[in-house]
């Protein structure tokens, strides 16, 4: 096996020290991957101020401020500096702000101690991330049986790991028994666990009572010698329509569960702030058996694995949001869209309600959130029906195993009515 850097070297053996289960849970590449602060990076950290400084490769006109093209900077009203670099662990005040805004929208956190947030290119960057630093070629990830396929091509395609499935739903709600048992087979270990709420395909989030029952299920397996990576893919954040649904992401409760549970919450800007385009998430770790110095060296480890794949996010996204937070309109102005699709989802409520003959052609998977829901079409085959869709009604849906996903979302609220009459319509026409 490859020796380690020294910088690797010197993080495991702090982490060895005193967080040997932390050490456990990471994989070869989380275990050799480390931030080169003593490289050009901290060569450069050091020169900061100096009068001459040739240490960065980027471009400054003779009066000090970034070199850029004029009709670039007239494009967005925000400081020449968000041209240049980012730090590969993101801009430090945005770290500070999302950090707090953790807090703010998961009041279970405050008073416990996390990470500070390590900026990504987006989520599927820092499921990526999450990847390169916990799993292993072989390495089982435990997922429910409807899931987002590019778990697919980031999990198993660019790690290798195997995927460990367990039933979804029973009688309307998440299946937190199929979840417990299969998280308890076998001897302990390490067992890796991805949960995504609210759900990608289905819109799915868990009812308060099954929250708390998977956060026993989670404490009851660390209580049984098993050490438990949780990673936490809270892309639709927020986003939750029905009372009685938990409000508060898992990690809230995993930050300080038990010394053998890692939180490895993944989230960002694209779905809870509508900027699809702009690229920019954060991963966020939380373990009891973690100690502030443990935290960081995480934090080291993360941004190593993003100067390592991508160098750092972007600046000027970043720069933006940053900007954005701090608006005093930015609350009204994101509750004012999450009204519009918690609209939608009364109007696909009150289609459904109007039109009990819909039963015939399809069951209607639980939906409470996100921007997603499922239905299950009887009778036909999907492909077909997905592109009868297409031919003879003008609509589009996704078909998965067994499924049809409709992204409410992306549909007009007085387009819903017909979109269902086109559905049960179609599926009629495929079985005559």
């Amino acid at each position: 096996m490859k020796e380690h850097n020294p910088l690797a070297a010197a993080m495991n053996r702090d982490l060895e020290a005193g967080a040997p289960q932390l050490l456990a849970m990471l994989s070869e590449r989380g275990r050799a991957i480390y931030f080169p602060h003593r490289g050009i990076l901290g060569q450069t950290a050091e020169a900061k101020g100096v009068s001459i400084n040739a240490t960065i490769g980027t471009a400054f006109e003779n009066d000090g401020s970034p070199l850029t093209l004029e009709c670039m900077e007239a494009l967005v009203n925000i400081p020449s500096d968000s041209f240049l670099y980012a730090p590969s662990f993101g801009l430090p005040k945005l770290r500070e702000e999302w950090g707090r805004l953790l807090e703010a929208k998961n009041p279970g956190l405050r008073g416990k101690r996390f990470s500070k947030p390590v900026v990504t290119a987006a989520l599927t960057h820092a499921l990526s991330v999450a990847g390169y630093l916990f799993v292993d070629p072989g390495d089982e990830i435990l997922i429910p049986d409807l899931y987002w396929d590019n778990y697919e091509l980031v999990f198993g395609e660019t790690y290798g790991a195997a995927f460990k499935f367990y039933n979804t739903f029973t009688g309307g709600g998440f299946d937190v028994g199929a979840f417990a048992r299969a998280l308890g087979e076998g001897k302990p270990g390490k067992r890796i666990v991805l949960l995504n709420f609210p759900n990608n395909p289905t819109g799915y989030t868990p009812t308060v009572g099954e929250y708390h029952a998977l956060v026993g299920a989670i404490r009851d397996a660390a209580e049984a010698g098993n050490r438990v990576v949780v990673v936490l893919d809270d892309a639709y954040f927020g986003l939750v329509y029905e009372e009685g649904v938990a409000r508060e992401s898992l990690f809230s409760a995993l930050a300080d569960l038990h010394p053998n549970v890692l939180g490895v919450k993944l989230d960002g800007a694209t779905k809870e702030d509508y900027v699809w385009g702009f690229r920019v998430g954060f991963i966020t770790f939380g373990s009891a058996g973690a100690a502030e110095s443990h935290l960081r060296t995480l934090e080291d480890k993360a941004a190593g694995a993003v100067r390592g794949t991508i160098s750092n996010a972007p600046c000027l996204s970043q720069a933006i949001l940053l900007r954005a937070y701090t608006d005093p309109g930015y609350a009204a102005q994101k509750q004012a869209k999450y009204e519009t699709l918690a609209g939608r989802v009364r109007e696909i409520k009150a289609v459904l309600g109007a039109h009990p003959e819909y039963a015939d052609s399809f069951d209607v998977m639980p939906f409470n959130s996100g921007y997603f829901m499922c239905v299950r079409p009887k009778g036909v085959d999907l492909e077909a029906l997905r592109k009868e869709l297409i031919a003879g009604y003008g609509t589009g849906v996704i078909v998965l195993v067994g499924l049809v996903r409709i992204a409410f979302s992306a549909v007009p609220t007085e387009k819903i009515a017909q979109l269902f009459a086109n559905l049960d319509a179609a599926i009629r026409k495929l079985r005559a």
